[in-house]
């Protein structure tokens, strides 16, 4: 689901002022400054803002905030998981069918949403939905790693290393990288790979 104007549901819990907007300025009142009672989209508090907002939204349906990634949520009714991930300012459920749509019922009459249908493609990640199952790949995300760093026709390998450990030793003593940034953007690509293939 997709959360309307994400950022101005959150209030601000310090002050924040900000300079008199114009066409709304007072005129006999030039130095004076405006207060913020809520959040602004650009805002550099709004992120956190809004994360304070929806996080005790979820806490007061009966969300359980997981210890190990604080953007997932879960509760357990009457034996059955409902699993929600938060994304910014879209939200991912995954349970029975009654339980999303009762959960879609409580968070719509406290913020305005919009339901997208089920996912299809995500950060990366394609996932195909059947019945009783969830399947995910990254194969589009493969391709073009592999259009962008010049790859496609290379060859495949058992292993991720030179056999000869020799050789390879002797060549990272040589010259420095062509492009050593291009290099930190492959590691980081391939890092985020791992989501679907822990092997690589």
């Amino acid at each position: 689901m997709h959360v309307n104007i994400v950022f101005l549901h959150g209030i601000l819990k310090e002050k924040v002022f900000v300079e008199q907007p114009q066409s709304f300025e007072v005129h006999d009142r030039k130095t004076h400054e405006c207060r913020l009672n809520k959040v602004l989209y650009g805002l550099k508090q709004a992120p956190r803002a809004w994360y304070v907002y929806i996080d005790s939204l979820l806490m007061k349906l009966g969300f359980t905030r997981s210890n190990v990634n604080p953007n997932l949520y879960f509760k357990i009714v009457q034996g059955m998981p409902l699993i929600l991930v938060l994304y910014v300012n879209e939200l991912f459920f995954t349970s029975g069918e009654p339980l999303i749509i009762q959960c879609k019922r409580d968070l719509a009459s406290e913020i305005e949403m919009k339901y997208l249908h089920l996912i299809h493609y995500f950060l990366g990640l394609e996932v195909w939905q059947r019945h009783s199952e969830i399947f995910l790949s990254q194969e589009k995300y493969v391709v073009t790693l592999l259009e962008r760093f010049g790859m496609t026709k290379c060859k495949s390998m058992n292993t991720p290393m030179e056999m000869n450990f020799k050789t390879l030793c002797d060549e990272a003593t040589g010259p420095d990288l062509a492009n050593p940034s291009e290099y930190r953007q492959l590691i980081g690509a391939l890092m985020f790979l791992v989501n679907t293939r822990p092997d690589i």
